[in-house]
C-alpha cells in the first residue's frame, strides 16, 4: 500500500542541477534521455513551464511544458516508481494551472497514449481534460521502456482551467470495442448515438508480455476510435476501463 504524500512541495526550476535532476528522473522512468539538460535550461530561459515535486528535498515527480500564444502545452509529466498513487501526478497538474491562470491563460493542452487506461481516467475523469483529436503515431517509433516498439498513437486533449468537464455516462451505450476472453480486442457495433469503446487493463505489461497482442489492441483502437470522434465527441472515461462517446444524430 502506498502512503499519501503529507508534505511535498512543488516549485519552479532553472538551475542547472535542478534540471539534470529532472533529466535524470524521466531517464529512469522513460529510458533513452527523452529531454536532454540543455534543453531544458534553454526552455527555463525562454519562460516555459518546468516544475518539480519535493518530499523532503527528494524529487519525486516533474514536469514541463512550452507556452504558447493562447495557452500551455505540456508535453512530459513523469513520477519517480515510489511516487506513484500517492497525488504526485494530481498536485503537479494543480501548480501548471494556477502557473497558467496566473499567466492569463485558459487552457493546458497534452497528448497521452489511449490505451493506458489509467491516465484515461487521470486526464478525462480526475482532472476534466477532453480530447479534441486521435493522432496516430505522433512521435513515431521511440523504442523507449514505455512505449516499446509499438507506434505512438496519441489523443491530444484540452483542458479547459476554468470550467473543467464532469464525465457524463449516458445509458444505452454501444459496445463498439470489448476485451475478449484471451485479452484481444474484439469489435462490436458501431451504430448507434452512444458508444463506449475499451481498454486493455494494462496495456504495458502487455508490451513485455505479448507484443502482437498489444500491438493488435493499437490497430483496433485506432480504428474504432478515431473513426468515432470524426462525428463523435469523447465525454468521459469510466471506473470499468471504457471510454464513453456521444455522436451527432443526423
Amino acid at each position: 500500500m502506498m502512503v499519501p504524500v503529507t508534505e511535498l512541495e512543488i516549485r519552479e526550476l532553472g538551475e542547472v542541477a535542478d534540471l539534470a535532476a529532472v533529466a535524470r528522473l524521466f531517464d529512469s522512468i522513460w529510458g533513452g534521455k527523452p529531454v536532454s539538460v540543455e534543453l531544458l535550461r534553454a526552455m527555463a530561459v525562454a519562460g516555459n513551464y518546468i516544475a518539480g515535486a519535493y518530499e523532503a528535498d527528494k524529487l519525486l515527480g516533474a514536469c514541463f511544458g512550452f507556452l504558447g500564444e493562447t495557452g500551455l502545452h505540456s508535453h512530459i509529466a513523469g513520477v519517480a516508481s515510489h511516487g506513484l498513487g500517492r497525488g504526485v501526478g494530481y498536485a503537479l497538474k494543480q501548480h501548471q494551472r494556477r502557473w497558467a491562470l496566473d499567466r492569463g491563460l485558459g487552457t493546458i493542452s497534452w497528448t497521452y497514449d489511449p490505451l493506458v487506461r489509467r491516465n484515461g481516467h487521470f486526464n478525462l475523469t480526475k482532472l476534466g481534460a477532453r480530447p479534441v483529436s486521435y493522432i496516430p503515431d505522433f512521435y513515431g517509433r521511440m523504442n523507449d521502456s514505455i512505449n516499446g516498439s509499438d507506434e505512438t498513437d496519441r489523443l491530444l486533449v484540452a483542458w479547459d482551467l476554468n470550467t473543467p468537464q464532469r464525465t457524463i455516462e449516458p445509458a444505452g451505450a454501444t459496445t463498439a470495442l470489448s476485451v475478449g476472453d484471451d485479452g484481444g480486442p474484439v469489435a462490436g457495433g458501431v451504430d448507434g448515438s452512444v458508444l463506449r469503446v475499451a481498454v486493455p487493463p494494462d496495456i504495458e505489461a502487455l508490451r513485455r508480455t505479448d507484443p502482437a497482442l498489444a500491438r493488435s489492441w493499437r490497430v483496433a483502437l485506432r480504428e474504432v476510435l478515431q473513426g468515432l470522434m470524426v462525428d463523435g465527441e469523447v465525454v468521459g472515461f469510466d471506473r470499468a476501463g471504457w471510454y464513453l462517446i456521444v455522436r451527432e444524430r443526423k
